[in-house]
């Protein structure tokens, strides 16, 4: 099983594709859900491109299947409160929209490198940078994001492993503790590695008057 955020090697078109044009289309994918889907039949074509997509990066099943059971839960929950709320085809609806997002953002994070992924953001922000916007530190602050999430996926798994190991019944706070801890520990240990190596020194270093 691959976890989220992790990237599946390969020479398709989808691969070799641009990182600004990933990350576009995936923008404009999304774009697309919000504004335009609003039926069965509409939410049906939508979801057409994302599938056509893991084809052509030939993703294998279980994999694409390990991208969209984590967040299952959350979307058949919204998609219960709206049935209630509005009616079954806007629940089915919203369902597919943001399955089909989220599986959309997941293809773009299996087909390109963390590096790739930070070098493409940090040169499509780059304009930004003369109004003042951190593109560098974005970039950085999103790729560590990124690979987090199936590093935090690895804790919790663990933590339950050992749990089950030992024979513990299921219990919310020590499972909750544990996955606190090692997280917190993780993050600090992270801060302290981008401290060793000048992050944010920018900010504390004075400012050479402009000639």
């Amino acid at each position: 099983m691959t976890p989220l955020g992790v990237y599946v090697p390969g020479h398709s078109p989808v691969h070799r594709a641009g990182v600004d044009a990933k990350l576009l289309a995936v923008l404009g994918y999304v774009l697309v859900g919000v504004l335009a889907v609003h039926s069965l039949p509409a939410a049906a074509l939508y979801v057409l491109p994302c599938a056509l997509g893991y084809a052509l990066a030939r993703i294998p099943l279980p994999v694409a299947w390990s991208q969209l059971w984590p967040p299952l839960p959350v979307l058949l929950f919204l998609g219960a409160f709206q049935w209630w709320q509005r009616g079954a085809e806007h629940a089915a609806v919203l369902v597919i929209t943001l399955g089909s997002s989220l599986m959309a953002a997941a293809l773009l994070t299996l087909t390109t490198t963390i590096a790739d992924l930070m070098e493409g953001l940090e040169k499509g922000l780059s304009p930004l940078a003369r109004w003042g916007f951190p593109a560098e530190r974005f970039s950085l602050a999103l790729s560590l994001t990124l690979r987090m999430i199936p590093v935090q996926v690895g804790t919790v798994r663990e933590v339950l492993e050992a749990r089950r190991a030992r024979g513990a019944a299921w219990s919310a706070r020590a499972f909750i503790t544990p996955v606190l801890i090692r997280s917190l520990n993780r993050a600090q240990a992270i801060a302290e590695a981008l401290w060793a190596r000048g992050a944010g020194d920018e900010e504390h270093s004075p400012r050479r008057p402009d000639i």
